[in-house]
């Protein structure tokens, strides 16, 4: 199987203010592209070349796991954007995050503290458990919760080329802003 990029659905300029059009352009266009250039070439003639992506991350490790994840998180953090989003859950998400949050606004600050807390480069999930218990997590470098049985819902990239362009080494302004474009209707539909 050969691992393809998929088109965003939304033009490279659309994010803006929150993200950049020469940041969409650098990081999708250019950092996802790699990994999943990788990706192909580490599995081809291997037991993984006919694998689910999700799969390989499960059951790989070291320079595969590591492409094959970033593939991944990439493709699900940028498609859990919209130019119209914003706003937040009101279904049964956006029950379940009050529910064992507290409110909505503790639940982003939680996220966001946990985030500009990770030590160098990684990812910030919200994931649930199968019984739809929720969890904010940080996993560094290429890490995904998949790995710990969890589905992830909703992931902010904290790796500097995520927000240096835009915001420097302002981590936590740049998390704060992607509140303005989340795509709660497609995060929704992962619970």
């Amino acid at each position: 199987m050969k691992y393809t990029q998929p088109t965003l659905p939304y033009a490279p300029d659309a994010l803006a203010p929150a993200i950049s059009e020469e940041t969409v352009n650098f990081h999708y266009g250019k950092h996802e592209k790699t990994y999943i250039d990788n990706l192909n070439k580490l599995i081809e003639g291997t037991e993984f070349e006919d694998e689910e992506l999700e799969d390989i991350i499960r059951n790989s490790s070291g320079v595969l796991f590591n492409n094959a994840s970033q593939a991944w998180n990439h493709i699900f953090y940028f498609f859990s954007f919209s130019p119209d989003g914003g706003g937040e859950p009101d279904g049964e998400l956006g029950h379940a995050i009050k529910e064992q949050f507290g409110s909505f606004d503790k639940f982003k600050e939680a996220f966001v503290d946990a985030g500009a807390k990770i030590f160098g480069s990684g990812w910030v999930w919200l994931s649930k458990d199968e019984k739809g218990q929720l969890f904010i997590t940080q996993e560094s470098n290429a890490g995904n919760p998949m790995t710990k049985g969890l589905t992830p819902i909703l992931t902010f990239d904290v790796w500097e080329h995520a927000y240096y362009l835009d915001y420097q080494n302002r981590r936590a302004d740049a998390l704060n802003q992607l509140w303005s474009i989340v795509d709660w209707a497609v995060v929704e539909s992962r619970y």
